[in-house]
């Protein structure tokens, strides 16, 4: 495994973000890290004690979703090539508890990405299409290749949307609004509250991610900055005190305190951070049917139900406005 270390100049403290309480992430996951439950399509468990609206929630949203009109899938030639092949090709992550995850029990992947994937999916493929989903492993450093060279059709994976990224892709979205964090060893909870407290502190984030440069904007001389080249690495990075503070999108960090209670997401996010849909640019028609899509299901309220039976499990208060498919940060 390789890592590269910067030491970034020193930039001004500015104001945080919008705010995102949590609700006690460090105590959401048992001894073993299963974390909430939520659910898992044809798993057919019950919703745990702790896991609120659960995996009947999830599924039944699922069940809800829309499903394009013939006409509207034959006017995309990327929606086209994908019901031809009966098949949607996703790439992302199968490791994050909140927002998607691996069923142990044969179920579906769980999760708000896994229930876009899902929904998406059927809304191209008809009934039963949130079945036929092949999913491809990424990370922040294959995602873009992947994309440009057809391998998946899409991409959804807590993706944030950059201008460095639109350089190459295109995104639909974007479907959600995350923010930069910060994530600590449980132990160190109450000390560290903000990019303010990170001065002099080692610091950890993923290679090619929206990480680095909020690092680089808005902490004051901090000590090592590590860049490793996923999720895991960073995590094993921090809770073996090789990294004080992990700093990346809230949507990761919340994933990682649901499953681990030796790490907990502190403060406030203080970087927006638009989450998209990775797409070709080579497939053009793709954009709009995907952010069609997307306004289909934030009009019915399947996008807010899928918030509640997934983030809902984790972050305190109501479901917050969705984002408007379409308008990309400047």
């Amino acid at each position: 495994m390789t890592s590269t270390s910067f030491r970034p100049g020193r930039r001004a403290i500015v104001a945080a973000a919008a705010t995102l309480p949590l609700v006690g992430l460090a105590a959401c996951s048992s001894d073993t890290g299963e974390g909430p439950d939520l659910g898992g399509g044809d798993s057919g468990g019950d919703a745990s004690d702790g896991g609120g609206a659960g995996g009947d929630a999830f599924a039944d949203v699922i069940a809800s979703g829309p499903v394009a009109a013939d006409d509207a899938v034959a006017a995309s030639a990327w929606a086209t090539a994908i019901k031809d092949k009966d098949q949607l090709i996703r790439g992302g992550t199968l490791a994050n508890q909140v927002f998607s995850l691996a069923s142990t029990s044969g179920g579906q992947p769980t999760g708000f990405d896994a229930g876009i994937t899902q929904l998406l999916a059927k809304y191209i493929l008809g009934e039963g299409g949130e079945e036929k989903v092949e999913y491809i492993d990424t990370t922040v450093e294959t995602r873009e290749t992947l994309v440009q060279n057809g391998t998946v059709d899409c991409v959804i994976a807590t993706y944030s949307i950059t201008p460095e990224r639109l350089e190459v892709i295109n995104f639909a979205g974007p479907y959600y609004l995350s923010g930069t964090a910060i994530q600590v060893r449980t132990e160190d909870a109450e000390t560290i509250s903000g990019p303010g407290d990170l001065t002099g502190l080692n610091l950890v984030t993923q290679a090619n991610s929206t990480g680095i440069q909020a690092i680089e904007e808005f902490v004051t001389d901090p000590g090592d900055v590590q860049t490793l080249p996923d999720n895991e690495s960073c995590v094993a990075a921090l809770k073996q005190g090789r990294a004080d503070a992990y700093v990346l999108d809230q949507g990761v960090l919340l994933g990682n305190s649901a499953a681990d209670p030796d790490v907990t997401v502190v403060g406030e996010p203080f970087v927006d951070d638009p989450y998209g849909i990775g797409l070709s640019q080579d497939n053009e028609d793709a954009l709009d049917f995907v952010n069609t899509f997307l306004q289909e299901i934030i009009d019915s309220g399947t996008w807010e139900q899928l918030w509640t039976a997934t983030i809902g499990q984790v972050i305190e208060g109501d479901a917050p406005e969705p984002p408007v498919p379409g308008e990309l940060p400047a």
